[in-house]
């Protein structure tokens, strides 16, 4: 709508800046499948366009009258301030007024005209002076040559009449010795001489004066022509400007459409990869639980190798003590050898006794060696497995540090795309509010019904015919009777062939806006027997003629499932009822069957009283309705046949089984984010389909998330 665009059409050189607050778009849309036709009908009052009309009083009138003035006055001459309040005017109608919306946008178009007419007939008026001035500069110019012209005769003849007043007077002068009676006559004639040339060099300064102004008028023309010239292109420039703001809004309409396919695309794509990267992150949770298991036996067959180290560094300093002391003692038997050689009275067994104790403590000595060189080894192996150990500790800690590392840049990732994912959710539903108000928040269509065997001979063509015009087509249809053609415009037409998935394609945007919070309402009008139900429900066991509502329930549930992936978990709800004769019938309740009288009330045989309740928040419910959980479309498909085989019907002229009451289906969406821990979300969807009118799909609740 324009109340909603954020460009300003292009103003003229000398206009200023001005801003105005912006009316609040109203979120409601309603779209009707009409049979005939339905006049929508609205006052509102449009703010007036121009200070001052004719006697430049102050005039405020509805937008037909102001339609009329501009007419009537087409030589109105419109000032700055006026083309100011013209470009800047905003509407003051009501918000759901869109009749006067409607009614002040045509004015606003025919001032906007009128404007430009006017500036058209300024310009066209501008080049006819211009062309005026330039036949003047003209004849001033040719006039300006003649005076020079006449004034360089007239100086030719006064420079003769010098030239012979010069001789005579010299004649004068030397027959004034001989001629003294002449004297007195000479002086006369040379007084009447200089009067002349007198009057003559005046009259030459009356032509330079003249000559002069002839010059200032055609500066002052040329400037004037300059001017002229200025303000005509200051005119073109503005009217370009307003063609190409024209071509900018269309170009701007194919961009927002474009865009909002692009996010869809870009949606999906970040879905995809939000799910493979949280994939990623557990594995790497995983890993991450792993090293640190391994990280810590790491450092405890480290604190063990250390302690075994410690042991053998004592075991082995003990082995060098003994064998020290063992050193000294074969060193002190040695000697005591050599001093029982030296010495007598020792006998010989003494000597073999001492040489075996030598040998065996030699032998202890060389096995004592061995086992401290089996300790050195042994201790070098615990050196080299500590210095391992070591090892594998550094390198268990930095794969820790990198998966950690990793594990962040991963959650970075995560958190960047779940904000991407939530700003190009929140630009869809921008740019798809954007498109479904530009086709207007209120939409007629109309479906024609194909001719039935019972309907007899006549044939369509002679009825119902479609225009192929360019403005009409897909839009327009004429009815014919009597000979004579009535032609109807909505905003689309569906024909006879038109198939159940070709109605739900222009429906289905509602209904995701209705997802996206937005109010919208859905009805179908028409005479007995004109296919209402057969648009809304359709024949739910064939899948190519499924109606409005069992297509807008499957949407529900494929966007339900969608948003799964974003952490949210649905518990969904549904309950249906019937009102016949202003009584209220559960069409769920185990006891339907049990009541075989449509017209004896329920609560006389299950006991319940059925009483229409409003809360607090302005949500209405129905209390002691049966509420069953359901988790699929083929579960409500089972409830829907269930409640249409409960549902009162009657024979009519144009049907054998009419809907006689009014149902009522109501779909409660619960809703929870365990990723984002958000609170609970509820969400309640009403289907109502009226008996003889009309059949009706509403949204009274919107779904927040």
């Amino acid at each position: 709508m324009a109340s909603r665009n954020q460009n300003r059409p292009p103003r003229s050189p000398s206009t200023r800046k001005e801003i105005g607050d912006e009316n609040p778009l109203d979120k409601r849309r309603r779209v009707g499948a009409v049979g005939r036709g339905v006049g929508l009908t609205g006052t509102g009052r449009t703010r007036q366009a121009f200070a001052v009309v004719n006697n430049r009083q102050d005039v405020t009138t509805t937008a037909n009258a102001d339609a009329g003035n501009a007419e009537e006055c087409p030589n109105h001459e419109f000032t700055k301030e006026e083309v100011e309040a013209l470009l800047n005017e905003k509407p003051k109608a009501k918000k759901f007024d869109l009749k006067a919306k409607y009614e002040h946008a045509a004015d606003h178009n025919k001032r906007l005209k009128l404007c430009v007419k006017w500036f058209q007939q300024c310009d066209e008026s501008h080049v006819l002076d211009k062309e005026k001035l330039k036949n003047s500069l003209e004849s001033a110019e040719k006039k300006c040559i003649d005076t020079e012209l006449e004034k360089k005769n007239k100086e030719e003849e006064l420079n003769a009449v010098i030239s012979q007043l010069r001789d005579s007077n010299a004649s004068l002068q030397e027959k004034l010795s001989k001629e003294v009676s002449e004297k007195l006559d000479a002086i006369d004639r040379h007084r009447n001489e200089n009067e002349a040339r007198v009057a003559a060099e005046k009259s030459v300064a009356t032509l330079t004066e003249e000559l002069e102004k002839a010059q200032q008028d055609i500066a002052a023309a040329n400037e004037r022509a300059a001017s002229l010239d200025n303000t005509h292109k200051r005119l073109q420039e503005y009217i370009l400007s307003l063609q190409q703001y024209n071509s900018k809004l269309i170009t701007d309409l194919e961009t927002v459409r474009e865009s909002l396919k692009r996010v869809e695309k870009e949606k999906l794509t970040i879905v995809e990869n939000l799910s493979t990267l949280r994939g990623h992150c557990s594995s790497l949770q995983e890993q991450l639980t792993l090293s640190r298991a391994s990280q810590d036996d790491a450092v405890n067959q480290k604190e063990t190798l250390v302690n075994e180290v410690k042991c053998l560094r004592g075991e082995l300093q003990q082995v060098r003590d003994d064998r020290d002391r063992q050193v000294s003692q074969v060193q002190a038997l040695s000697a005591e050898i050599v001093k029982f050689k030296e010495s007598t009275g020792k006998s010989f067994a003494e000597l073999d006794n001492l040489t075996m104790k030598s040998k065996s403590l030699e032998e202890t000595c060389s096995s004592q060696r061995e086992q401290m060189r089996i300790l050195e080894l042994q201790l070098a192996a615990a050196n080299e497995k500590l210095k391992m150990a070591d090892l594998s500790a550094s390198e268990t800690r930095m794969e820790y540090l990198e998966q950690k590392r990793t594990m962040q840049e991963l959650q970075d990732r995560l958190a960047d795309m779940e904000h991407k994912l939530i700003e190009g959710e929140n630009l869809r539903k921008k740019l798809h509010n954007t498109i479904l108000e530009l086709k207007g928040n209120i939409r007629v269509f109309c479906r024609v019904r194909p001719l039935l065997p019972d309907d007899g001979a006549a044939t369509e063509g002679a009825v119902v015919s479609y225009p192929t015009s360019t403005e009409s087509l897909g839009r327009g249809i004429d009815l014919i009777q009597s000979g004579q053609k009535y032609p109807f415009t909505f905003d689309k037409v569906f024909n006879h062939e038109a198939s159940q998935q070709d109605v739900f394609v222009e429906i289905s945007q509602l209904v995701q806006s209705a997802l996206d919070g937005y109010k919208v309402c859905i009805f179908a009008y028409g005479q007995t027997g004109s296919g209402k139900t057969y648009t809304m429900m359709g024949r739910p066991e064939a899948p190519e003629q499924k109606g409005l509502i069992p297509r807008s329930l499957e949407q529900i549930f494929q966007s339900s499932q969608s948003l799964q992936a974003q952490g949210w978990k649905y518990k969904m709800q549904a309950s249906m009822l019937e009102i016949y004769n202003e009584t209220i019938r559960d069409l769920l309740s185990t006891n339907r069957s049990i009541c075989s009288d449509p017209t004896r009330p329920e609560s006389a045989v299950s006991g319940k009283q059925y009483t229409i309740k409003h809360d607090a928040n302005g949500n209405t419910h129905v209390s002691d309705l049966t509420i069953v959980d359901v988790s699929s479309i083929a579960e409500i498909s089972s409830l829907l046949r269930q409640a249409a085989q409960s549902r009162s019907v009657g024979r009519t002229h144009m049907n054998e089984q009419s809907s006689r009451s009014h149902m009522v289906f109501t779909l409660r969406i619960s809703g929870v984010n365990e990723v984002k821990i958000l609170p609970l979300i509820a969400f309640t969807l009403n289907l109502f389909i009226s008996p003889l009118s009309s059949v009706t799909l509403t949204f009274p609740f919107p779904f927040l998330c």
